[in-house]
């Protein structure tokens, strides 16, 4: 009958095999690799920074412990419960040429007899890399066990203002996409089964995903093993590998920013790991124009100027329409006040008086808030695009608004409390906002329209801490319909 494996000595009782670091560089990333369990120690982006401040190449990973670096491997015990092999590595040093590709093998004997060889494959100009693993059975009788694969991560940087956004383990398993929550993963741990695409973490910008390769099924546990720690654990089926046989495992693993353009090129479903939630159908094509038009000013900050536009364009019409309603609204203002006065004690006759009065004019009292509620799925739309797309971050404009993913701040040398810097573009929106309010016709009570004018500074204070990016569209937007109603103004006169 096939035999089980042993598990390892809990805690630190194993004696920590010797090993050395494999240096690892691409036109992309560096990477460290360790012969002692196999892990990657680090993974640095090239094209990423830590933040403005701090130019060094942000780092994917941040675990430390030898059983926490990502893609720990083992066959037939948990990586909880397993010993800690040693690799021997063919080279210390890999290195790819321009759009090429090298290889790293690394070999493991295991006191139960196993043989494990891991097998890499990295590419120039790609962040995937494909990992492939040999059991091989060196003993006399058959062994049975699954293959478990670990991935654990900590945040890769402090979110700053972008925190409160989703940072966390993914799945996409039987054609689904699940996110969870640290806070529900900290209630227990969540387990998946069936057709699995990917498992991945991720916060706004970045990932790190396996995506299993010629598996039919496989299971995915998440947990919470500290603070912010996540521990991912692929297994696959159990299998038995008779006296002299071997078994092989494909991985495919991304580590990298969460790009569509480059994700789609990795595999069919991983471009689902960005999701804009409701408002995926319209901000996925608010995206591709926004990279479009980026592609011929190679400003973001004027490639979303001229979204705006093309978006205020695609409401024009609509717009006019209801500009124009509103203020024909406005002129019958005093004849509506008649009617209230003269029939305030028949309410019915009122509001058949009131339809008359409406169809006389040609004129629909909502018609002035029917482009809002158009507009408002494409500006949420935009907005999580502007939240979550990695091309923003860092993405400069000019004068002082130097990464389009955070807030705006132009800073004179003197800390202003609450804010550091003096939030110039937001400011203007809200003065744009309430010149917009002055010139567009009220047709409520006096008390509605003082309540209109306080919504400038509302909104004023709500985009404070907004993307800037978010803020100059909505700066721009403002700009726009400023202009228009002044040209509605004119033509009414």
């Amino acid at each position: 009958p096939p035999r089980q494996l042993e598990q390892g000595p809990a805690g630190g009782e194993q004696i920590i095999p010797a090993g050395r670091d494999i240096h690892v560089e691409t036109g992309l990333y560096t990477a460290v690799l360790s012969e002692v369990g196999g892990g990657i120690k680090s993974f640095k982006l090239k094209d990423y920074q830590v933040s403005m401040e701090d130019s060094s190449p942000i780092d994917l990973i941040t675990t430390k412990t030898i059983k926490e670096l990502p893609l720990f491997f083992t066959w037939g015990v948990a990586p909880g419960s397993a010993m800690i092999p040693g690799y021997q590595s063919d080279k210390l040093t890999v290195q790819t040429s321009e759009n090429a590709k090298a290889t790293l093998s690394m070999k493991s004997r295991l006191a139960s007899g196993l043989e494990i060889i891991r097998s890499w494959e990295f590419a120039d100009r790609e962040y995937q890399m494909l990992l492939t693993v040999k059991v091989i059975n060196t003993t006399q009788y058959p062994l049975q066990g699954a293959p478990y694969l670990s991935l654990t991560n900590l945040p890769f940087q402090e979110m700053n203002d972008n925190r409160w956004l989703f940072t966390g383990p993914a799945v996409h398993m039987n054609e689904e996409l699940t996110q969870i929550k640290l806070d529900d993963l900290g209630k227990g741990d969540r387990s998946f089964n069936g057709k699995l695409d990917w498992a991945a973490y991720e916060d706004p910008y970045f990932m790190c995903g396996i995506i299993p390769l010629q598996m039919d099924k496989a299971a995915v546990t998440f947990s919470l093993t500290g603070k912010d720690k996540v521990s991912t654990l692929l297994a696959g089926d159990a299998a038995i590998i008779q006296p002299q046989e071997q078994r092989e495992y494909k991985y495919l693993v991304y580590f990298g920013p969460k790009k569509l353009s480059i994700l789609k090129t990795v595999d069919a479903t991983l471009h689902r790991i960005v999701d804009f939630g409701w408002y995926d159908i319209i901000a996925r094509p608010t995206l591709y124009l926004l990279n479009f038009l980026y592609s011929f000013v190679n400003n973001y900050g004027v490639a979303i100027i001229l979204v705006t536009i093309l978006i205020k364009l695609a409401f024009w019409p609509i717009s006019q329409k209801g500009m124009k309603s509103m203020k024909t609204l406005q002129k019958v203002q005093p004849k509506m006040a008649k009617l209230r006065e003269k029939y305030k004690d028949d309410r019915e006759r009122l509001n058949r008086e009131m339809i008359q009065l409406y169809q006389t004019y040609k004129v629909n009292p909502l018609g002035g808030c029917l482009p809002m509620l158009l507009q408002i799925p494409v500006f949420f739309a935009l907005y999580k695009v502007l939240l979550q797309a990695i091309e923003l971050r860092h993405a400069p404009f000019m004068l002082w608004i130097n990464d389009l993913s955070a807030p705006d701040r132009l800073y004179i040398g003197i800390d202003i409390p609450f804010l550091g810097g003096i939030p110039v573009l937001t400011l203007l929106m809200g003065a744009s906002m309430f010149l917009q309010q002055k010139m567009t016709p009220t047709t409520g009570d006096p008390t509605q329209a003082k309540i209109m004018m306080f919504l400038p500074v509302i909104f004023t204070f709500m985009f404070l801490n907004f993307a800037s990016g978010l803020v100059l569209y909505w700066f721009v937007n403002n700009l726009l319909s400023i202009g228009q109603q002044y040209y509605i103004n004119r033509q009414t006169t």
